[in-house]
């Protein structure tokens, strides 16, 4: 029998511990394939007009996910070597030399990694097409782009999987000379070093997090540590973090842990005083697994709910600043009236404001044209402006920055004033080209001696499909007049081919991170299940039922796969709820709803891992 039959054997018996395994690499290099696909996809780039944009993204998204990736296999990699060491030790006593043993181990990872491989880039392939589909939906457009198969990218996935799964067999290689027979052996009882806990890096790992938390939740533009730090702040908040994420589980949860077996009352019942005294040794043991494995789904969580919660909101933004469907300055065109509720010509006055830094110029409007079109666009604010006295437009009003002329007189540069009596955060007229609106009654406005200016206003149903309507305006304005031209189908087209490629790639990395991260926790809870088969075994033999094994292991199961998920929520609610701030935008509905699917997809990872931990155990017992 050649050392190649012999890897094939091995592999064919143990495949169903290498599967999650084998499924995790396959996942990964689709979704690479799939971004090296789209990255060479030369119609994603026509139908969007964004082909810099939409390609750095895909590069910069390949290299984080091929980092990843480099990570995961290789951690992966190192617990099937400590699986396999004593298979290794057996071979070797029965005198076959170091050297076939390596290139046993060395042909076994290369084949799995050739499998993974070939079907990684095959089912890419066929679920390109789905991928390519679902990112042109969350960019907004409706039509079907062709995929064909790229050479590009099956040689780039190719060479990048060769380089490290080469890299993984020479590993496996090393393996056999870097320990002695007897360590081989044991190598399954030699668990992590059980790092000592103290009330010292209790204290200081929950004022780490305490201090990350509160410097990520204070204002960035009037947070005396935003201003001690600058730009330097987020990897403060991101270093504490870590540190502390890591103290608390190196800690903490062993004070909380042995308080539980202190309490009689609790601990004694059933097998709670066993899972109890096992946790305390697993928690201390994979302190180190267990923060990154938090951090990493703290990090999925907030980049992920950030970029739905942007396009969840993506048509709110959009509306808010621009009420109108189109506006512009100058004279009208002719374009298609299908669909036309109101198309208006209003005269304003262009205002300037100087003081001793700059200038500013915001638009005058008569209260009878802000009622008229109030009306037309459904809104139930009327206004009734007395003389001398004026109201406040400015939906993009952040009272961290803004200036709020309420109660001051609004001084303009021909010397005239107007005192300010009410600010509103909304308005009829769009951001670009109105800018801040200031509203007088009709007589007021007659008097001031502002320049005048035309403002075309048009509202039209289903305003976000008018791209056609849009682009014949557009094309027929002045390039002075195409520099202020605000169109709300297209801003939402533009503002959802950012997003939605943002979401896309945030999505799916998101879930490869996932995977990764499920299938690490996985892989070591199962070693650790087979080192534990005879202290469970023991247990059926005194008469403990099946049903409180399986109590038992759910337990266990449940905090080494629920503490680094509660501990990533809290920190991606907690960086999520600043991204909402910073940017002044709801968000609590996407977020709720990407955390759900992420616990949930989490949750099959606990459900198989359980099933796969009571069915080792029962093999020990039988």
């Amino acid at each position: 029998m050649t050392l190649f039959s012999l890897a094939q054997k091995n592999i064919q018996r143990n495949l169903s511990n290498y599967f999650l395994y084998i499924a995790s690499m396959v996942f990964s290099i689709v979704i690479y394939f799939t971004f090296v696909t789209l990255k060479y996809n030369d119609e994603i780039s026509t139908l969007t007009g964004t082909s810099q944009k939409i390609q750095g993204l895909m590069n910069a998204s390949s290299i984080i996910l091929l980092f990843f990736i480099v990570i995961f296999i290789a951690y992966s990699n190192s617990f099937f070597m400590k699986k396999r060491k004593k298979e290794v030790a057996l071979y070797s006593l029965l005198g076959v030399r170091k050297q076939k043993i390596g290139l046993m181990l060395f042909f076994e990872n290369l084949v799995i990694g050739f499998m993974s491989l070939v079907l990684g880039i095959i089912i890419g392939f066929l679920m390109s097409k789905i991928l390519l589909t679902i990112l042109v939906r969350l960019m907004g457009y409706e039509v079907v782009a062709n995929l064909t198969f790229s050479g590009q990218a099956v040689l780039n996935t190719l060479v990048v999987f060769a380089i490290l799964f080469l890299f993984t067999s020479l590993q496996g290689y090393r393996v056999i000379y870097q320990f002695k027979l007897i360590d081989l052996f044991h190598a399954e009882k030699q668990g992590e070093k059980m790092p000592r806990s103290s009330i010292f890096t209790a204290i200081v790992g929950t004022i780490f997090v305490v201090c990350g938390y509160y410097t990520s939740m204070s204002d960035i533009f009037t947070s005396p540590i935003w201003k001690l730090f600058g730009i330097s702040t987020p990897l403060l908040v991101i270093g504490v973090t870590i540190a502390g994420t890591y103290l608390l589980f190196h800690s903490v949860s062993v004070f909380v842990l042995t308080a539980l077996k202190k309490a009689t009352a609790w601990s004694w019942k059933g097998l709670n005083l066993i899972g109890v005294s096992q946790l305390l040794y697993r928690i201390r043991a994979n302190a180190k697994s267990l923060s990154i494995i938090a951090i990493l789904s703290a990090t999925t969580i907030t980049a992920g709910g950030a970029a739905f919660g942007l396009y969840y909101n993506v048509e709110n933004t959009v509306r808010q600043a621009m009420p109108n469907t189109f506006m512009w300055k100058g004279d009208s065109v002719d374009f298609s009236q299908k669909d036309v509720v109101y198309n208006e010509a209003l005269n304003v006055k262009n205002l300037r404001v100087d003081n001793e830094y700059a200038f500013f110029e915001y638009t005058l409007m008569r209260e009878s044209d802000y009622n008229h079109l109030a009306k037309l666009q459904g809104l139930d604010r009327q206004l009734s402006i007395d003389e001398g006295k004026a109201i406040l437009f400015d939906s993009t009003y952040d009272e961290r920055f803004s200036y709020d002329f309420t109660g001051e007189e609004f001084k303009l540069e021909s010397g005239e004033s107007f005192y300010v009596e009410k600010m509103y955060t909304d308005s009829v007229l769009n951001f670009i080209p109105a800018g801040t609106v200031l509203v007088v009654n009709d007589h007021e406005f007659t008097k001031a001696t502002a320049e005048d200016v035309v403002m075309r206003v048009v509202g039209m149903n289903n305003d976000l499909k008018q791209q056609a309507v849009s682009k014949d305006i557009y094309n027929q304005l002045s390039s002075e007049q195409q520099e202020w031209f605000s169109s709300v189908p297209q801003s939402y087209e533009e503002s959802m081919a950012g997003i939605g490629s943002l979401l896309f790639v945030g999505s799916f990395l998101g879930l490869v991170f996932l995977t990764a991260t499920g299938s690490i926790i996985y892989f070591k809870i199962l070693t650790e299940a087979e080192e534990d088969q005879a202290k469970y075994a023991i247990l059926n033999k005194i008469g403990v039922n099946g049903k409180q094994m399986v109590k038992t292991i759910a337990g266990q199961v449940a905090v080494i796969f629920g503490a680094p998920l509660i501990v990533g929520i809290l920190h991606g609610a907690f960086a999520l709820t600043a991204f909402s701030q910073l940017f002044d935008t709801d968000i609590t509905k996407p977020v709720i709803i990407w955390m759900l699917a992420y616990t949930a997809i989490y949750a099959v990872y606990y459900t198989f891992t359980v099933r796969s931990f009571y069915k080792i155990v029962k093999q020990g017992a039988n």
